[in-house]
């Protein structure tokens, strides 16, 4: 009988481990969804997210379930800051990567800018630069359409998140207004006679 407890009660516990990470990855991957539906966040944020939450859910049940196995506590916290360090190290290495994840994250959350908007990328308030609608926005890139392109010839401006809050943003909300037209000969001789009726009647007795 000492046996079969022997054998009975860390199979139990390595199954109650499996069983709770089960569930808390269920719950977490709900309380996302929720977080993502009240702030209206797009998919492409949702699944790295996801994706996180699961490998470090699924990375502590591991190291639980080799404790209950009788691996030392000193060899798992050795290995865990092994790859600790070596994920250090793979973070800096992929920095800008990740800096445009972040910005891509600020830009949703924040909302300098919406997908229809017009906007220009400026150096400085005097300086023009890239400027186009935006018609695509992921976790690297924001998409612009070039209207400076030639006709014929349409282009995108693919601009990484992380220079968006290099720069000072111009924005027109919902498209760029439309440019003044100038007016025409009649337009301009009906406009100065209203404004001088009096040499318009002596033109006309003249």
């Amino acid at each position: 009988m000492q046996e079969w407890l022997e054998v009975l009660i860390p199979g139990l516990q390595i199954f109650l481990i499996i069983l709770l990470a089960w569930l808390l990855n269920r719950l977490l991957k709900r309380v996302i969804a929720r977080v993502g539906q009240a702030y209206s966040l797009p998919h492409e944020l949702l699944l790295p997210l996801r994706g996180v939450f699961r490998w470090i859910i699924i990375a502590a049940a591991i190291l639980a379930i080799l404790e209950r196995l009788g691996m030392s506590a000193t060899v798992l916290w050795t290995a865990f800051t092994g790859f600790a360090t070596v994920g250090a190290v793979a973070f800096f290495a992929a920095w800008s990567v990740l800096s445009n994840l972040f910005c891509a994250v600020l830009i949703v959350t924040v909302g300098p800018f919406r997908l229809g908007d017009y906007i220009e990328l400026l150096d400085t308030a005097e300086k023009p630069g890239a400027k186009g609608r935006v018609i695509d926005l992921n976790m690297l890139y924001t998409t612009l359409q070039d209207e400076s392109a030639p006709p014929g010839v349409p282009n995108v401006l693919q601009i990484p998140n992380s220079l968006i809050f290099q720069r000072v943003i111009r924005r027109w909300k919902g498209g760029m207004p439309a440019e003044n037209t100038p007016a025409s000969s009649h337009e301009e001789a009906s406009a100065m006679a209203i404004v001088t009726p009096a040499a318009s009647s002596t033109a006309a007795q003249a």
